[in-house]
């Protein structure tokens, strides 16, 4: 597997952003009503892979120092293939979640002082933006500490596996 592009990230959260905000641009005045629990999800998953990353990492790091780590075994390979592909997919989700209530950003804020369900919205927006950034580091970071040092009897190039 190949890491994540973080330029990728970038791109489609920029190209979502536009997108959305024209979308929410031409239909706000249809668009119910933003509440602010709506991105709370997106931030509960943010903490759970910033849990499991923390976990993973010191169960990883307790194998490869050969130590072990109280209520806990080795950690099985599958299982770090599969929490780096959730990790990807999270990543991926982040940034497009990001884009999109950006671009609620980018009709809300302008529209301030004559809109009054602008305020509300904007408050929804920016929970969104910030929860779905969080998400988007977090999962990036159980992709990093999924991540398997190579053995030292392992003459794979690269130094490192996923």
């Amino acid at each position: 597997m190949t890491p994540v592009s973080r330029r990728d990230l970038v791109a489609l959260a920029l190209g979502l952003a536009v997108a959305s905000w024209l979308v929410v641009r031409a239909a706000y005045g249809e668009i119910p009503a933003l509440r602010w629990w709506l991105p709370v999800p997106v931030g509960l998953l943010a903490l759970t892979e910033a849990g499991a990353a923390r976990t993973l990492g010191a169960r990883l790091r307790a194998q490869h120092d050969r130590r072990p780590l109280p209520g806990s075994g080795p950690v099985e390979p599958l299982l770090a293939a599969r929490l780096a592909v959730l990790a990807q997919a999270s990543a991926y989700v982040g940034a497009v979640l990001a884009g999109c209530w950006a671009g609620v950003l980018l009709h809300t804020v302008p529209a301030l002082d004559r809109l009054t369900a602008a305020r509300g919205d904007t408050a929804t927006a920016v929970l969104g933006v910030v929860l779905a950034v969080a998400l988007t580091v977090a999962a990036l970071r159980l992709e990093h500490v999924c991540k398997l040092p190579l053995d030292d009897d392992d003459d794979r190039p690269g130094g490192v596996r996923t």
